[in-house]
């Protein structure tokens, strides 16, 4: 762990009002998963902001590529198969999955992303063994 790490200001960020709804979906479920890893602050909302709307984007794009396929047909003058060729959307869904995938990895949204994040742990609740100890009644036996 770095300890002259900075740290953000504590509490949760403020989901943009303009973010379309398939974006606001994934805030609104990647903010407590988030927050229980202990990973989010408030300054880190602009970043989330940015998956929200790849994440959107990439729907989309996986939306057309299942109602339409992968590729489309080139044809001749006479109506015949040439060729096929790959919608652009293909394209751009791959490309928009490799931005998403280095961002879940900053925010410690894969498994091998977590195995590199440090996050300090809340001191643990003394048990009743603890508390026995820590009254001073040992030392007053005897």
């Amino acid at each position: 762990m770095n300890a002259c790490e900075p740290k953000g200001p504590q509490g949760e960020p403020t989901c943009p009002a303009w973010l379309d709804a398939v974006a606001k979906e994934a805030w609104n479920q990647l903010i407590p998963m988030l927050s229980a890893m202990g990973v989010l602050t408030r300054i880190d909302g602009n970043a989330l902001v940015r998956y929200c709307r790849t994440w959107s984007r990439w729907r989309k794009a996986e939306a057309f590529i299942e109602q339409r396929g992968e590729v489309y047909p080139i044809k001749d003058e006479q109506g015949q198969i040439r060729c096929v060729q790959q919608w652009p959307q293909v394209a751009i869904a791959h490309k928009l999955a490799l931005t998403l995938l280095r961002m879940e990895q900053e925010f410690g949204m894969t498994p091998a992303a977590r195995t590199r994040i440090q996050v300090p742990l809340p001191p643990a609740e003394p048990d009743e063994f603890d508390k026995f100890l820590a009254s001073g009644v040992i030392g007053k036996i005897g």
